[in-house]
């Protein structure tokens, strides 16, 4: 299983992770690219901001759902993967 799978296992459990958590746990050399490979493969993969107590910002990483507007979108620019095979 490569580092980016079992990246994707982390998230498909509900885990949210931020770029260093990604590297320390996984030992992703450059988490950005992990997620930018996962992105590629059709994961829908966001980044949320949040502010703690301290008002100190946090970026993390999801799984999350495409809206149908995302989904509309990647249709517009790439109709034939979304055709039927068989």
């Amino acid at each position: 299983m490569t580092k980016t799978d079992t990246v994707l296992a982390a998230f498909q459990k509900g885990d949210e992770l931020t770029a260093a958590q990604i590297r320390s746990r996984f030992g992703a050399g450059n988490p950005h690219e992990v997620v930018r490979s996962l992105r590629a493969r059709g994961h829908a993969i966001y980044l949320n901001e949040r502010k703690n107590s301290k008002g100190e910002v946090t970026r993390k990483y999801r799984l999350g759902t495409p809206s149908k507007a995302m989904v509309a979108a990647a249709y517009a620019v790439a109709p034939a993967a979304f055709a039927r095979v068989g």
